[in-house]
């Protein structure tokens, strides 16, 4: 499963996984892969450069890539506390009688929420960057577009290859003009953040609009067919995600979400701005339910809706609510119906990917 591009990056397969969780990014590197590991999660760069450097003792000196979320654009002198005051108290409101309404209590007196919308400030993503440019990341990804220019350009003078994700082929050719070497084509079907477009149609697309750019497929893939179909589509490798959250490896710390992973078919994702205000695709659950009925207040622009929830997040995640109980995933959450290892991972994609091309072979007469 190698291409040009993994072989310019130095992995052996052309499967490039993205996680919020060191261990299973250092296991995909580990096992012939691509890990990338998402910064978003770290408000604070001290624990960013703690966990790189976990990375760097368990990478065995193979690549591995940062995931970061920032604007194109800068905006000015904006905090925290002032995005805070913009959130209407009828908002806050309804968070509180939902949580009632399930029974989640508060958080202990003096528990601050482990799920903050810091890492979607750009101030924390630049800061992120210090710290990343001190170790020998190969790519950069931003899941917000483009990243800025002068972010471009230091990336470049560090040799760091810089990727963008996509969801139409315009946004493609957007990220080519400024400067992005990999476009990350990601599909409806995928989870976290995502567009209008299945990643069937859209691969192929954005081929063709930012060639000769490679392009990642993401959306929808989670077994070694999968993979083989993004290649056949022109892609020179896949982006993964979702598929790793019920590894081994990962530092999911609910059981009870690990079960309903497990448990969850295709259809019981939904794309909802209950988690930051912009679509993004998770489980279903009577949390989205409550910020997608007609009689609520609805959601609120990111970053509003993201400070709006973090606490109430951190609360149902803590006490296990069931009922609430969520997180980002992709439709391939469906095919997700064991626990397994990274490597374990691998050598069904491994496996896969040779049955497709042998099936392929054979229809061919080769």
């Amino acid at each position: 499963m190698q291409t040009e591009l993994s072989s310019t990056l130095g992995a052996e397969h052309a499967v490039f996984g993205f996680t919020p969780f060191p261990a299973v990014a250092a296991a995909i590197s580990r096992a012939g892969g691509f890990g990338v590991l998402g910064a978003v999660r770290y408000g604070a760069a001290d624990d960013l450069a703690r966990d790189l450097d976990w990375m760097q003792e368990h990478t065995d000196g193979l690549p591995y890539g940062l995931d970061v979320v920032m604007p194109a654009k800068k905006v000015e002198g904006v905090t925290e506390a002032d995005i805070e005051a913009m959130i209407p108290e009828t908002h806050r409101t309804y968070v509180e009688e939902t949580l009632a309404k399930h029974g989640v209590p508060p958080l202990p007196e003096g528990e601050v929420s482990g799920w903050r919308i810091t890492g979607w400030m750009e101030q924390v993503a630049r800061s992120q960057l210090d710290v990343a440019f001190d170790y020998p990341i190969k790519l950069l990804a931003n899941a917000l577009g483009s990243p800025p220019p002068d972010v471009v350009r230091r990336a470049h003078d560090h040799g760091i290859l810089v990727a963008a994700l996509a969801g139409s082929p315009r946004h493609a050719r957007h990220h080519q003009e400024a400067g992005i070497d990999v476009i990350v084509a990601q599909g409806y079907e995928a989870g976290g953040h995502t567009g209008e477009i299945a990643t069937m149609v859209l691969t192929p697309e954005v081929v063709r609009a930012v060639d000769p750019l490679p392009v990642l497929a993401a959306g929808g893939i989670g077994t070694g067919e999968q993979v083989a179909a993004g290649l056949a589509l022109g892609a020179q490798g896949v982006w993964l995600g979702s598929v790793w959250l019920t590894t081994e490896e990962a530092e999911l710390h609910s059981p009870l979400l690990t079960r309903k992973l497990l448990a969850a078919g295709p259809g019981d994702t939904v794309r909802s701005r209950a988690l930051t205000g912009k679509p993004a695709r998770q489980l279903r659950t009577e949390w989205t339910d409550a910020w997608d009925d007609p009689a609520g207040p609805g959601t609120l622009p990111m970053p509003l809706q993201g400070l709006l929830v973090a606490d109430a997040l951190t609360r149902i995640q803590k006490y296990e609510t069931e009922p609430l109980l969520g997180t980002p995933v992709g439709q391939i959450v469906g095919q997700m119906n064991s626990t397994r290892s990274v490597q374990a991972v691998f050598d069904d994609l491994t496996r896969g990917f040779e049955r497709a091309i042998d099936r392929i072979n054979r229809i061919a007469g080769r």
